[in-house]
């Protein structure tokens, strides 16, 4: 009780709160333009949290996490086109509907799933954390290599259309994380004599310039559209909240389910709010009496996509608190932002930091709020925001990274890495692979390698990966997770060559 008291003492407080509403309507606006995404809003807001206390750090970053799940439903149902990769399916209704004449109804009633979405993945997260980092205290180096190994498979089979293309980014970011000193020995190695690459290749900037630099070289392509500065937005936009309210709450069925998928989804790492966003419309579709009205404009698709994409916020936490395993790109710049601050993320956390994950718990409901309030009375702003020219915001945005990558360890070679990083990430992008395995195979390759290195010293005998019950499953499940992305993979090649 003492910790909860402290932390909502903390997040409560008139300051965080004040940053938190900053942080909120930062993710809107950034989620609300194409293209840029909710990590790249994550990114650049965390040097900005290096001055903070550990806990108003980290409420800001959910605060902007929260909404920018929210804000990419505004190119979706406006324009149809997805802010963010967890929109995608949000276009499939409410750019209809607002074809029709309902563009704010479209809105509204994606507002309102997003926000029972984040309730009801937070109340999950509240209940599912703690029992879960107990269990994991008793674990030991050999059941966490068996977890990333277990959680690189999920990320290789989940991403893009090439199995190949996944499993060859996630080996590229194994292999970047080798580079610098060893984990355990802190010996030198794969520097190739050059002083830059000397002290490794720090997680934010391989992040910043793998995402950020790559999707603005991506976005300048076209020169016609930057000369043309035309508006992305028209029209007026017309709210009813209190009645789509209620009509959100009229379908329990879907909108609860829909949150479940989300939070399942996002509890595994790698998966995200994209893969959340369809399937959870995939599932309503399914269960509903009338399927061949999904993408018509059918309230019930717009509902499922945006509380299925929402409550990836509250999954994506859990693995993430209670084990010390980020669920997607954005929840590992959440663990970066804690370690910088010195705090060591892992089973023990909610043990040796119980007001700051209590505090975490109570930062995830007031940003829900918050997002929901801005929406409701700011709307109409936030629409003027989507209509700047891209001559303006790419040159904006890439200051900002540039300056974030610096702030980090004010190292001049950080920047000639950032460039260098974004060029192969743009030319990744370019040649059709997932960027997402690559990011997370950084963060995870060193916890599997300490990890492995680890029980190896404690025991020599490798057959204990084997034999030890937890451990033993995880394997297997790596392996069932192989096989079924290998299924999948051949039933949709098998299905094109079929069409075509």
């Amino acid at each position: 009780m003492d910790a909860l008291l402290t932390g909502a003492a903390e997040v409560l407080s008139g300051w965080t709160l004040l940053y938190m509403l900053i942080g909120s309507i930062a993710g809107i606006v950034a989620a609300a333009i194409p293209g840029f995404t909710v990590t790249m809003a994550i990114v650049l807001t965390l040097p900005l949290t290096f001055s903070m206390e550990p806990l108003t750090g980290i409420s800001v970053m959910l605060s902007v996490y929260v909404g920018g799940y929210t804000g990419g439903l505004i190119s979706a149902a406006l324009l149809g086109i997805p802010g963010t990769p967890s929109a995608v399916a949000t276009t499939f209704d409410a750019f209809p509907m607002a074809r029709n004449g309902e563009p704010g109804r479209a809105l509204s009633l994606g507002v309102w799933a997003s926000f029972f979405g984040t309730v009801i993945s937070t109340l999950v997260l509240i209940v599912a954390a703690p029992p879960l980092a107990i269990f994991a205290v008793r674990l030991g180096p050999w059941e966490y290599f068996s977890l990333i190994v277990f959680a690189l498979t999920i990320v290789a089979s989940l991403v893009g259309n090439s199995l190949q293309r996944g499993l060859i980014a996630a080996l590229i970011g194994l292999a970047l994380s080798t580079i610098g000193d060893d984990p355990i020995m802190g010996r030198p190695r794969f520097d190739f004599g050059l002083e830059v690459l000397a002290a490794g290749l720090p997680f934010l900037v391989v992040l910043i310039g793998i995402f950020a630099i790559s999707q603005l070289a991506s976005e300048v392509e076209d020169v016609g559209a930057i000369r043309s500065g035309k508006k992305l937005v028209k029209g007026e936009i017309e709210f009813h909240t209190w009645s789509v309210m209620r009509e959100v709450l009229m379908r329990p069925v879907n909108l609860v389910r829909s949150a479940v998928v989300g939070v399942c989804v996002g509890a595994l790492p790698g998966a995200g709010g994209s893969i959340a966003n369809l399937l959870a419309y995939d599932q309503a579709r399914r269960a509903s009496k009338t399927p061949e009205k999904f993408g018509t404009g059918i309230p019930d698709g717009v509902v499922a996509s945006e509380a299925g994409n929402s409550a990836t916020a509250g999954g994506g936490l859990i693995p993430l608190i209670a084990l010390g395993i980020p669920g997607s790109a954005v929840d590992a710049i959440l663990m970066a932002s804690l370690m910088v601050h010195g705090i060591q993320v892992g089973p023990r956390l909610i043990m040796d930091n119980a007001d700051l994950v209590y505090g975490m718990f109570i930062a995830m409901s007031v940003a829900s709020l918050m997002m929901l309030v801005v929406c409701v009375l700011s709307m109409r702003v936030f629409l003027r925001v989507a209509e700047v020219p891209k001559w303006l915001i790419v040159p904006a945005v890439l200051v900002c990274c540039v300056v974030g990558s610096f702030a980090l360890n004010n190292r001049v070679t950080d920047l000639y890495l950032l460039g260098f990083i974004g060029v192969a990430g743009y030319t990744l992008r370019a040649l059709d692979y997932p960027l997402a395995p690559l990011v997370l195979g950084v963060i995870l390759g060193p916890i599997a390698e300490t990890n492995m290195r680890r029980a190896l010293m404690t025991d020599a005998d490798w057959t204990l990966f084997l034999t030890r019950p937890v451990s033993l499953v995880l394997l297997i499940a790596a392996v069932l997770s192989i096989g079924w992305a290998v299924r999948g993979h051949l039933k949709s090649r098998k299905t094109t060559e079929t069409s075509a």
